[in-house]
């Protein structure tokens, strides 16, 4: 026999591949064959590691693919899918070249469920709310007639601010606004919103609170369905209304919040009375006011007037009473006077310091005193005996 056949060297000039050759130039042909696809099929093992990527395996009945959907990704999403969940995956097909495995990297995940994972999300967080007590109906507090202090929470650039500036303006100027910024949506709006309801809570003198903004998708309304910003807005010590999207949208927000409006300008019409409507009830009320005063001044003067009557007669009376008991005391004291006496013919001696003489001993010889008689006084002197 001839010499040795080197079946390496006949398989490929160059001589036997690596592994990694092998795994690198397999994904190099899939990934040029195959573009990005939508694959259908069922979530089975999923596992969310720390680093934030996915991992979880697509099957059907007869066949399985390993699927990866990196952090960057997946964090539109509003929440993890399940094991046992139907969806659609756009993925790009490639070979995991260190392990040498067929995989989707996962660039966008559908639920097939009505809603998909989008309604999914909401529905776990509103029955987290329920069961909390937080969208129950009697917690619900009425807004105040005529608040003085209200806290906007809202993006400062939005036309939702504008919006509700110029309501207030025309209805109700008398009120304070207070206006706390934040991002109302994309990455780190949740936090934020968040961090300016903690504020208004801090606020003194606060009446109303309104959070809200304009339009835009279910994505971009998706802030306001996160559990923890709603279990913020039911924090509020105020009464709160909120506006979030136009009147078909419905968030976890408007369910918490005190009052839902179907638009920011509906919010601020809401949260205000009319200035026009308060001064026409005013006239009415001091009208009315006025009218009341007048009929109870006129009770009150007829009252007066026969409290008077009543008066000037029990006076009268009781001068009456006191005019005959003077006249009584007066005759009886008359009756009692010394000069009644000195009219039945007595005489009355004092000595020069107007002292009484009662006895002989005080009339000593030579004496001079007078003597009190009916119709006056005569002076007099002791002669000797």
């Amino acid at each position: 026999m001839g010499a040795g056949l080197d079946l390496f060297a006949a398989v490929a000039p160059e001589g036997a591949w690596t592994v990694s050759d092998v795994t690198r130039r397999a994904r190099a042909v899939l990934e040029a064959g195959l573009a990005p696809l939508w694959v259908r099929g069922e979530i089975s093992g999923f596992k969310a590691w720390q680093s934030g990527h996915w991992y979880f395996t697509l099957r059907d009945k007869t066949a399985q693919i390993r699927c990866v959907m990196f952090q960057k990704d997946n964090r539109r999403l509003p929440a993890a899918p399940q094991d046992g969940m139907q969806v659609f995956v756009f993925a790009r097909p490639t070979v995991w070249e260190e392990k040498g495995e067929f995989r989707l990297t996962v660039l966008d995940l559908l639920s097939t469920e009505a809603g998909g994972l989008w309604q999914l999300a909401f529905e776990k967080a509103k029955a987290a709310l329920a069961k909390d007590g937080l969208l129950d109906p009697a917690r619900k507090r009425p807004l105040p007639p005529y608040p003085r202090r209200i806290a906007v929470i809202t993006s400062p650039d939005g036309a939702a601010l504008r919006d509700i500036i110029a309501v207030m303006t025309r209805r109700w100027p008398v009120a304070e606004l207070l206006v706390i910024p934040t991002r109302v949506q994309g990455e780190g709006a949740e936090q934020e919103i968040c961090a300016a309801l903690a504020l208004a809570c801090r606020l003194d003198g606060l009446d109303l609170a309104i959070i809200g903004r304009g339009g835009g998708s279910r994505e971009d309304l998706w802030t306001f369905n996160h559990e923890r910003v709603a279990r913020a807005v039911a924090a509020l010590p105020v009464p709160v209304v909120s506006a979030v999207g136009h009147e078909t949208d419905v968030t976890l927000c408007d369910l918490v919040a005190d009052l839902r409006a179907p638009t920011p300008s509906a919010a601020a019409e809401a949260a205000t009375p009319d200035r026009s409507d308060v001064a026409t009830e005013l006239a009415h009320l001091g009208a009315r006011l006025a009218r009341g005063l007048a009929a109870r001044s006129g009770r009150i003067a007829e009252r007066l007037d026969r409290t008077l009557d009543r008066l000037a007669t029990a006076i009268e009376r009781r001068l009456e009473r006191g005019r005959h008991a003077l006249g009584a005391a007066g005759g009886r004291l008359d009756a009692l006077s010394p000069l009644k006496i000195l009219e039945r013919g007595y005489a009355l001696a004092r000595d020069a310091e107007g002292r009484v003489l009662k006895r002989v001993a005080q009339l000593t010889p030579g004496l001079a005193f007078r003597l009190r008689v009916t119709d006056g006084e005569v002076a007099a002197r002791v002669g000797k005996p």
